[in-house]
């Protein structure tokens, strides 16, 4: 099958559907609280009235499932693989927040058949039906993995700390994503959180220096979102498996989180941002070669 037939079952699966809002989360390098900021977030979104599922597609590393302190008992593979529904691989964690663990159901998506593929995208529609907000949760750095979903996302959410390397590597990504064939600047939107801030200057402090260099090199708009300051009890939520925003409501990250969640939808609200669904998300995986 070219490309051209995989785009038009794509579309054809997509109207008149709803469309839920695809925000990917990524980091330049391991360690910054990438995954974290995911889940947090997605609590966050919860408690705003919005139905959430994360995609830990950070293929290697069940982060998500380890914060959640639950195992799911399938993947995305066993639904391109396997016969399973949409249903079969969402597993719920707390405060009904979904996660579907990616495996390593991916990679093979550009050689599916016909019927395969429509199988797939069937199920990604009734995903969009299923949650008003999808978090894709990247692996770190700059695989041409990560930069796959990230050239798919319209809207990326970037996760760095105040440390040296932590910034270094953030601009390398940038800089990867920039360069791709499939970058399109019209339809990217990168907005920055600075997390282990010791204060909130500091953050702002950091996301000047990157977007100055963004800017004059790169030409990627970015945003800034806010900072998460360094809390013992987003330490402590970790080591027990558990949401700080759910375990300690009115921590300082806890607060933190539910003011950027704020921020997006506020966002979302002021932009009229269109939203693509994982659908549209997958297409240009599928169609990537």
């Amino acid at each position: 099958m070219d490309q051209a037939e995989q785009l038009r079952i794509i579309k054809a699966s997509m109207q008149s559907k709803p469309l839920a809002r695809v925000i990917t989360v990524t980091s330049g390098k391991g360690g910054v609280g990438k995954s974290n900021t995911a889940i947090n977030l997605a609590v966050q979104f919860r408690k705003l009235g919005k139905k959430v599922i994360i995609l830990d597609a950070d293929f290697g590393l069940a982060n998500i499932e380890i914060m959640f302190g639950a195992v799911p008992k399938h993947n995305l593979y066993d639904l391109i693989y396997q016969g399973k529904n949409i249903k079969d691989i969402i597993t719920w964690g707390p405060m009904e927040v979904g996660f579907i663990s990616g495996g390593s159901g991916i990679a093979g998506m550009s050689n599916l058949s016909r019927d395969y593929l429509n199988y797939i995208i069937q199920n990604l529609t009734e995903l969009d039906a299923i949650a008003d907000i999808i978090i894709v949760d990247t692996g770190a750095g700059i695989a041409d993995a990560v930069l796959e979903f990230l050239v798919a996302s319209g809207e990326i959410i970037l996760v760095t700390t105040p440390e040296p390397a932590s910034i270094t590597d953030a601009y390398s990504l940038l800089k990867a994503l920039y360069r791709h064939p499939r970058y399109q600047e019209a339809d990217t939107k990168v907005k920055m959180i600075a997390n282990r801030v010791e204060k909130a200057q500091e953050g702002e402090v950091l996301y000047q220096k990157l977007n100055a260099v963004v800017e004059r090199y790169l030409k990627i708009p970015m945003t800034y979102l806010g900072s998460v300051p360094q809390d013992g009890q987003l330490t402590k939520a970790v080591m027990q498996q558990m949401p700080v925003s759910i375990q300690n409501p009115l921590a300082k990250s806890s607060l933190a989180y539910e003011q950027i969640a704020q921020r997006l939808i506020g966002k979302e609200e002021a932009e009229r941002q269109p939203k693509r669904g994982m659908a549209a998300f997958f297409s240009h995986i599928v169609t990537r070669r």
